[in-house]
Parts: structure tokens; sequence; C-alpha cells
């Protein structure tokens, strides 16, 4: 049984209408300074604004819906001849209302808020709203299940572990400048099989193993790579 990873970044849930943080007029950091929003100290001395910032990524997450790029992942994980785990720096849950099941988040997910001092301590939120007030069992605090700018990435042993075993690895839609994250695409083993999609142009000259670029957004691009990876195993 071949082994894909497939590693998605923003690129791939813009398409569905999900602003992406850096780029263009939408981003949503350009109304906001990060350390007002997404660092633990912000939970601190500004945490009715943190909590409001993502309480509207998650209502801005409800109304939309998973795109063609989504739903071709999870139509492949069903396929018998191959394991297919996605690594995602996505927070939203489009990959899940698709159909996916075999997901790692390394930056946290919408869906689920967190003990104030236990890192894996999560709970399931019901709806987009999140109650200043609300405490964990733990007796803390909740705050958004995100992963901080300064804080660790939970996940990343995890999901490095699994790219390093990857017979092919599909990055789709992440611009690599987000680290450690980005280090998981040049991690692939010298013998695998590497598809980029992603309409820039980008160096690739890091990557290990035969990589090849399709330059079409996230909808038509992963159509494609995986007509090729299917039609090679």
């Amino acid at each position: 049984m071949k082994n894909i990873v497939i590693f998605t970044g923003s690129g791939i849930s813009a398409e569905s209408g999900i602003p992406t943080f850096r780029s263009g007029v939408d981003g949503l950091w350009n109304n906001h300074r990060i350390e007002d929003i997404c660092t633990h100290e912000a939970m601190e001395w500004n945490r009715d604004a943190v909590i409001d910032f993502y309480n509207d990524l998650r209502r801005q997450m409800f109304s939309k819906e998973p795109n063609a790029a989504h739903r071709a992942i999870a139509s492949l994980e069903k396929d018998p001849r191959y394991k297919v785990t996605v690594i995602t720096q996505n927070v939203d849950d489009l990959h899940e209302r698709a159909g996916t099941k075999n997901i790692v988040h390394l930056h946290g997910e919408l869906r689920k808020l967190r003990s104030s001092i236990n890192e894996t301590a999560t709970v399931d939120l019901e709806g987009w709203k999140q109650d200043p007030e609300a405490r964990h069992p733990d007796g803390s605090l909740l705050r958004p299940f995100i992963v901080f700018f300064g804080e660790s990435v939970p996940n990343y042993s995890l999901a490095l572990d699994i790219v390093r075993r990857a017979d092919v690895l599909l990055v789709v839609g992440t611009s690599l400048q987000v680290y450690p994250a980005a280090g998981l695409a040049y991690a692939a083993p010298e013998n695998a099989q590497i598809y980029l999609v992603d309409p820039a142009d980008m160096d690739l000259s890091a990557m290990k193993g035969n990589v090849k670029h399709i330059k079409k957004p996230a909808s038509t691009g992963v159509i494609e790579a995986i007509k090729l990876i299917t039609e090679k195993m």
C-alpha cells in the first residue's frame, strides 16, 4: 500500500472563501496586530478581543463549504490502494466536512477550545461562540485551541515522522514561509514523488525527491495531481 501524504495550507481554503492571514486586502492580519490577538500574552491582557477575533473566524467558517480540492482529497482517502494522511496548517474544518478522516492539524482547530494550563487538554465547542468565562474541567479558563505565535507546535514531530515515510508528498496552497511547518515540505525521502500545487513561482531547489510544480489554484491543481498519482501507482 502506497503512503500518500498531503500537506495543505491556507490556499486550499481560500477558494472556499476563507481569507488567508497575510495576503491582499482581505488578509486577516490587515486590521490587527499579531501581538494583540495571537500571543499568549494577549490572552492575559486582551482576552475579550482575542476571543472575539476567533469567534468571528468560526462564524465565517460555518458559512463556507469545502471545495473541489477538499472533496478530491477525501475521495482519494477512500481508495483502498493508498494510505492517505492529511497534514494541514489550517484551523478550519473544511477537510473534515469534505469527508477526510486521517488528518493532523498543526496549528490547532477552531471547533475546539483548550485548557489555559495544558495544551493537549481540549474540549469540543458547540456552535461558533466561545463564552469568555467558560472554564475547562481542570479549572482554568478556556482559550481558543490555536497555536499562538511563540508557542511550540505540538504535532510537528508526529507530522515530520509521517512525511519522512511518504512515497508521495502532495503540497497544496502553502507559501512555505511559516516555520516550523514549512520544513515538512523538505523532509520527504529522496526517492519520494513530490507534487506542489500553487500558482505562484517558487524556489524548489532545496526539495529532495522528484518534484513537479503544478502552477494552478488548488481546486484544479489537486485534481490534476491526484490524476497523475493514481495513473502512476
